[in-house]
């Protein structure tokens, strides 16, 4: 095996040993890189050209060579010839195969350049095409809820806490509920991940350069607004990577919070969501089994992204300020998180909008609980009463109706309500039982009609193309 064009230092490298080659090598991870390497190169030949380092007609054959070598690439494959484990990553790779196209200018690309700053500016370009990625599929994941909402625009349910009945909501309230969540998402990919500012190209392998480079130039050709700040910092740095694998944290947590509820909502107990067939899967076993797998994998799936932060957060813990080689095993864990929580978008995406709450059978229960119990106690506050007064009567009343197996705080009369408070008159009853209580609900951002009504204009306009990205609201 030849000596690795890098390690002439040295009497042998890596490369004379198998293991030794296959271990420091991270091919096969980050060839999914290729496309950003070849950009970022691109950009930096561009830039040589303009301070003098190469002649047009090098720029000339490495813009050739480059672009022949991504044509390539995109109908190979993996079975691209120019993919060597002993050159250890995409960088060399391409760089070898550009060489054996236009020999002495390809040997001048790497001018001034590191593969130091090289991988890291072509992981945040990476990174930020992700997010973008990930950014659209929560807008449709958000389309998809809103569209739910308004299917389901007159249908009243229990809200929950600690799982227990609370109190009526109109049902699509809850699926604005979970727009909130993703949306929450998208901001913090549009503040911390897409609005990456400094590019690391030009800062070398440490200490940047003596030779007249321009990483202003290289900055501005990639997207970037400004050149590094500081070389030492910014070939070593992966606080885009760990903003990233957050972003893609919270999302997971946000999908296993909601694939939870749907879970317990698709069950013969509650009744209240009825799946569609390609997302639930039979039982090996038991013939009438409909198992809301899809939801339960989503659940699941939350532990890659989880797993990813905490392996990134302890491969960077104590590494000195300078380049270390721990970092290579960075994208491992920065495409593992991407990789699953795009495929978990996609197929929530599919569950919502294929579902529907089930009206008769939240219909059957919705008047036990007593879900109007904070209405009458809010009713009992227009006619004077202390609040903390009225919570006791509601409670006193709430056991009464238990007591006579009545069960619903409005089939209580007038003098049995009235014998607890006699500030209580005729007009109870318009603030009770759940589809007067939703009616009645009137703070911003309620979970009644007009709440509803309110929050999902808002959110149709807010996620009408082109996408809103000014942040958070």
């Amino acid at each position: 095996m030849a000596q690795k064009p890098w390690e002439h230092a040295k009497s042998s490298g890596s490369e004379a040993d198998p293991l030794a080659a296959r271990f420091v090598a991270s091919l096969d991870v980050d060839k999914r890189l290729y496309k950003h390497d070849i950009r970022g190169s691109i950009a930096h030949a561009r830039m040589l050209e303009g301070v003098g380092l190469i002649t047009a007609a090098d720029l000339k054959a490495i813009e050739v060579g480059l672009k022949e070598i991504e044509a390539e690439i995109e109908r190979q494959g993996d079975a691209w010839p120019g993919w060597k484990v002993e050159l250890e990553d995409v960088h060399m790779c391409v760089e070898a195969a550009l060489i054996e196209k236009a020999g002495d200018a390809g040997r001048k690309l790497h001018t001034g350049r590191s593969r130091n700053d090289q991988v890291a500016t072509d992981l945040m370009m990476w990174v930020r095409e992700a997010a973008q990625e990930l950014y659209g599929l929560l807008t449709e994941l958000c389309s998809a809820y809103v569209a739910m909402a308004e299917r389901n625009a007159d249908v009243v349910m229990p809200a929950y806490t600690h799982l227990q009945r609370a109190q009526p909501i109109v049902a699509g309230s809850e699926c604005l509920a979970w727009c909130c969540m993703f949306d929450s998402d998208r901001w913090y990919l549009h503040q911390c991940v897409l609005h990456m500012f400094a590019s690391p190209l030009g800062s070398g392998a440490i200490a940047g350069s003596s030779l007249p480079l321009d990483p202003t130039a290289t900055a501005t050709a990639l997207g970037f607004e400004q050149p590094p700040w500081n070389s030492i910092a910014f070939t070593a740095t992966r606080d885009s990577a760990l903003d990233f694998v957050y972003g893609c944290t919270t999302i997971a947590m946000h999908l296993s919070r909601w694939a939870e509820q749907w879970i317990i909502y698709a069950s013969e107990e509650f009744g209240f969501i009825q799946l569609d067939d390609a997302f639930t899967t039979g039982s090996s076993m038991m013939p009438q089994k409909r198992n809301p797998d899809m939801l339960e994998l989503l659940r699941g799936k939350a532990s890659t992204p989880y797993g990813a932060l905490m392996a990134l957060l302890t491969m960077c813990k104590g590494l000195t300020v300078g380049y270390n080689r721990d970092l290579q095993e960075d994208k491992r864990h920065v495409f593992a998180a991407y990789d699953c929580v795009k495929d978990c978008l996609l197929m929530a995406t599919r569950i919502v909008s294929t579902s529907d709450f089930r009206e008769d059978r939240i219909a059957e229960r919705l008047h036990r609980g007593h879900l109007d119990a904070t209405s009458l106690a809010e009713y009992l506050v227009t006619k004077g009463v202390p609040f903390r007064t009225s919570h006791q009567i509601v409670g006193r009343l709430v056991r009464k109706a238990d007591d006579l197996e009545r069960f619903e705080l409005r089939k209580l009369s007038l003098e049995e309500m009235r014998a607890e408070c006699d500030a209580v008159e005729e007009d109870v009853f318009e603030w009770l039982g759940p589809e007067n209580v939703v009616q009645r609900y009137r703070t911003a951002g309620n979970a009644g009609a007009s709440g509803f009504k309110e929050q999902v204009g808002k959110w149709k306009s807010r996620l009408e193309p082109p996408m809103n990205t000014d942040g958070h609201g």
